[in-house]
């Protein structure tokens, strides 16, 4: 089973991702909420070296105010983990939770319906920085 998540190579550095992410992500109404460097988190921890590497929180007030008042529960997935890091090729990768993959079955219609929106949005932000 693969993990439920969009995701797109750039043909940017790691640096111009990062600048750029969030204002993809502003455009479809989503701030950063948390940053987390895993790079950074991990040498310090475990004095192991790994790529660059952050875990931005991403968080669309409105539409997570609307999936909080239709389950309390939800708040488990948020905010939508957005992904940076450098691969291979030494370029950026980019990988977004994938909200529909997320809830999967166990919401209902309105949830379901309320996750296809925020993939939209989701997808717009990634397709942008092609």
């Amino acid at each position: 089973m693969s993990i439920p998540a969009l995701k797109k190579d750039l043909n940017c550095t790691y640096e111009e991702a990062l600048a750029r992410v969030p204002e993809a992500l502003a455009a479809e109404g989503f701030g950063i909420l948390t940053e987390i460097d895993v790079r950074e988190t991990l040498k310090k921890k475990l004095d192991v070296d790994f790529r660059r590497y952050k875990i931005l929180g991403a968080c669309n007030p409105p539409l997570a105010h609307r999936a909080l008042n239709t389950d309390l529960d939800v708040g488990v997935l948020l905010p939508c983990n957005v992904v940076v890091y450098e691969n291979d090729a030494g370029k950026a990768s980019i990988s977004a939770m994938d909200p529909v993959g997320a809830i999967g079955a166990f919401g209902g219609a309105q949830l379901q319906e309320l996750a296809r929106e925020v993939r939209a949005k989701l997808d717009r932000a990634l397709e942008s920085l092609a």
